[in-house]
């Protein structure tokens, strides 16, 4: 690889839009690739790219979890280049698409990347994360110069690309949990006349749980003007939980871990729902009539 690789992103939605600002602003060679007038005409330029990042949609569907714009995307890759997968890939995906694209060395590194903070995310990540699909010493230089190229980071790992892909799906579920946790406490502070904010600041204050995902009504997601929102919902959440829970299902021989699921998705769709928000959403991963 060249000391200044030219760089490839496929896709400009806020994820790979904010990667590759991030790229050109540190004074490297980039290419955009995308459906947008202003991009797809650069889609022949990708197979001159050494590294391209892949930040397209992964939806899960009531027909369940759908990898097919990645797996077409990738067919633009050139031969012994890197892929790196950015969008978010149930576990065996990635080693899925090695085995398809033998000529590209496919990896998954998972993004963290807030949609209102996305660039900033991008410029300084908390976590870089890159998984290989093969545990061979050529994957593991490439996972190197990955990782060389993007923005210093507090915690860096290379792993297997399932435990990437699972790492995803697991930090997505938890906070998932942890909005409808904090939706019941907030719904029982009101019944029992106690100040939910009192209640909900003195949890934050321990170290263990933290100020994230700790508001059960949110100024955020698609709802009526005169509608609070309230749910676990945005582009990511909605997804990534029903295709978890049914890899659970599939994976695992456990009725009530697969309940506990269910019983979550079955109270955020309810609130989600009631408020109306993210309607939209619920219904591309459901069905309309979830709605």
């Amino acid at each position: 690889m060249s000391e200044q690789p030219r760089v490839g992103f496929i896709g400009q939605g806020f994820i790979g839009k904010a990667y590759a600002d991030d790229f050109e602003k540190r004074g490297f060679k980039v290419v955009r690739y995308a459906l947008e007038e202003e991009y797809a005409g650069n889609k022949d330029l990708i197979k001159e790219c050494e590294i391209v990042f892949i930040a397209v949609p992964t939806p899960t569907t009531p027909e369940g979890f759908d990898a097919s714009i990645v797996e077409g995307v990738l067919e633009l890759v050139g031969e012994g280049n890197t892929a790196v997968i950015k969008s978010t890939l149930l576990p065996g995906t990635t080693q899925d698409l090695n085995r398809k694209f033998e000529g590209v060395f496919v990896m998954h590194s998972p993004e963290f990347l807030r949609e209102r903070t996305a660039l900033l995310d991008a410029m300084k990540p908390d976590r870089t994360i890159v998984g290989i699909p093969e545990d061979t010493d050529e994957y593991k230089k490439r996972a190197e110069q990955v990782i060389a190229l993007l923005p210093e980071s507090p915690y860096t790992l290379i792993c297997t690309a399932a435990e990437a892909e699972l790492i995803k799906y697991g930090g997505n579920c938890f906070l998932f949990t942890k909005v409808l946790f904090i939706n019941l406490m907030y719904d029982l502070a009101n019944r029992l006349g106690a100040d939910f904010e009192t209640v909900s600041l003195a949890m934050q204050a321990d170290p263990r749980i933290g100020t994230s995902h700790m508001e059960p009504v949110f100024a955020s997601g698609h709802v009526p003007e005169d509608q609070a929102a309230r749910g676990a919902g945005g582009h990511c959440f909605i997804k990534d939980f029903a295709a978890f829970t049914k890899l659970y299902e599939e994976v695992l021989d456990d009725p009530k871990g697969l309940a506990l699921l269910r019983a979550l998705e079955a109270k955020n769709l309810e609130l989600l729902t009631t408020t109306q928000k993210d309607i939209d959403l619920v219904e591309g991963v459901y069905g309309k009539e979830m709605s």
